[in-house]
């Protein structure tokens, strides 16, 4: 990342594609997963349109402003976070990831987040929607697998498959 909220490419962060190869769906995948990994809600946001709507768990989200108060929250709760995505299917201007990704809270308690995002990118190759749904599964710390320095995930790093997850 250079600047904030573009890549390499000084393109928007995550790339502004608004159809997808699988090559493209899956650099997409993780240019997100770095923007996540980064942990900058400001940054982060500049990825969605600015009325991008989201259902995150039981959580209903519109625009840049909601999503960066929500990321802010989300970053001070869970700590020392971890994530890695990966390409589940794609077609024209959606793409479909499964991921999982390991935090603790503030007494100690690690856990493993196993989701599933829907994803529909505008005609600026912004995302415009977004659906998510994860589950929280309490680890302890000998059964953490992603240990990589905070930040993005090292290329040779494994990923979800390798993992069996």
């Amino acid at each position: 990342m250079s600047e904030a909220g573009t890549n390499s490419n000084n393109g928007p962060l995550f790339g502004r594609q608004t159809t997808f190869t699988h090559e493209t769906a899956t650099q997409k995948v993780r240019l997100a997963e770095d923007g996540w990994n980064g942990r900058d809600p400001e940054k982060v946001a500049l990825a969605y349109s600015e009325n991008s709507a989201w259902r995150n768990r039981d959580l209903f989200i519109t625009g840049r402003a909601e999503i960066v108060r929500f990321l802010t929250a989300k970053w001070r709760r869970e700590l020392n976070y971890r994530l890695i995505k990966e390409l589940f299917a794609f077609s024209e201007n959606r793409i479909a990831v499964r991921y999982a990704y390991e935090f603790h809270d503030r007494t100690g308690q690690w856990y493993r987040a196993y989701g599933n995002e829907n994803w529909v990118f505008d005609d600026t190759g912004l995302m415009s929607q977004r659906f998510a749904s994860i589950n929280n599964l309490p680890i302890g710390n000998s059964e953490r697998k992603f240990h990589w320095k905070l930040g993005r995930r090292p290329d040779d790093h494994a990923g979800l498959s390798d993992f069996g997850l």
